[in-house]
């Protein structure tokens, strides 16, 4: 172990030498100035949280909620629940007869449903800026009308592309 010791002491010089004059001065002016330096990041990045908190908080509280058919009342509350629901099955309807022969009519019935969305998306934007009025309401409710109208006549479209002769009877005798 001694041998080793000793090699490394031979093999490695080192610097016994005496640092130059101010060496203390320089580095202790070096250390508080990283240590300035430190303390003015930390401030600007608390600044920094405090302000992006404001915003969010601010952003909240100064958007407007939106109102929807839910929003008027209980009774339309449950009757936009009806409505969502019975579209949703009769989409769910319409998607299990899909073909290629059903396909242009199914799609075009979802264009007019992608249409009438949008439609009513307008009419919430309208309901929230305008308040509750009455023919606002009624025409979101039109709104869901038309869509199950939409999805109902699809639905018969389907059975006649699925079964041409029994449309042919029934034209027979009406």
């Amino acid at each position: 172990m001694e041998d080793k010791l000793q090699q490394f002491f031979l093999e490695n010089t080192f610097d016994f030498h005496e640092p130059h004059s101010g060496h203390l001065e320089r580095f202790e002016r070096k250390l508080h100035q990283k240590s300035v330096q430190k303390k003015s990041w930390k401030w600007l990045s608390i600044a920094a949280s405090v302000l992006l908190l404001v915003g969010f908080w601010l952003g909240n509280n100064h958007q407007k909620e939106t109102i929807d058919l839910a929003s008027v009342s209980p009774k339309m509350a449950e009757t936009q629940n009806y409505f969502t629901s019975t579209i949703t099955q009769e989409i769910k309807e319409v998607e299990k007869y899909r073909s290629l022969a059903t396909e242009k009519v199914i799609e075009q019935a979802l264009d007019q449903l992608e249409d009438l969305e949008d439609n009513y998306k307008r009419l919430v934007a309208d309901l929230t800026k305008n308040g509750y009025e009455k023919r606002l309401i009624h025409a979101m409710i039109n709104n869901y009308q038309e869509r199950l109208l939409v999805l109902e006549t699809v639905l018969e479209q389907i059975e006649i592309i699925k079964n041409p002769k029994e449309s042919e009877n029934e034209k027979i005798y009406l």
